[in-house]
């Protein structure tokens, strides 16, 4: 089974609106985090290590989970370049996630 992780800023919106769409699934686990030190779930080496794969929602988060985490960080990172433009669970928010991730996990 696959350890998947979702990462965007705040772990408001984005990134929990992953983790609960891809959490149906049977075949992986799920989490999500946030970059910053305020997010509601930030970031930590314990989560980053435990990941098979992360999905971040910008190019400035992978910079900063490269920076910060380099020494925990095995992981495939994959940028899914989706902006912070969207509500929790907002249609169109998981339309896009469910294209844009799919291809990765099968």
């Amino acid at each position: 089974m696959k350890n998947v992780l979702f990462v965007c800023s705040q772990n408001r919106l984005r990134s929990p609106t992953a983790e609960q769409v891809f959490s149906r699934r049977r075949d992986i686990e799920v989490a999500s985090a946030g970059t910053n030190h305020d997010a509601d779930t930030p970031l930590t080496h314990e989560l980053v290590a435990w990941a098979d794969i992360i999905f971040v929602m910008e190019k400035a988060h992978r910079a900063k989970l490269q920076k910060k985490f380099k020494v925990s960080l095995k992981a495939r990172v994959i940028c899914l370049d989706i902006p912070d433009d969207y509500e929790f669970m907002d249609p169109d928010l998981v339309r896009i996630l469910e294209a844009k991730v799919q291809r990765f996990l099968g």
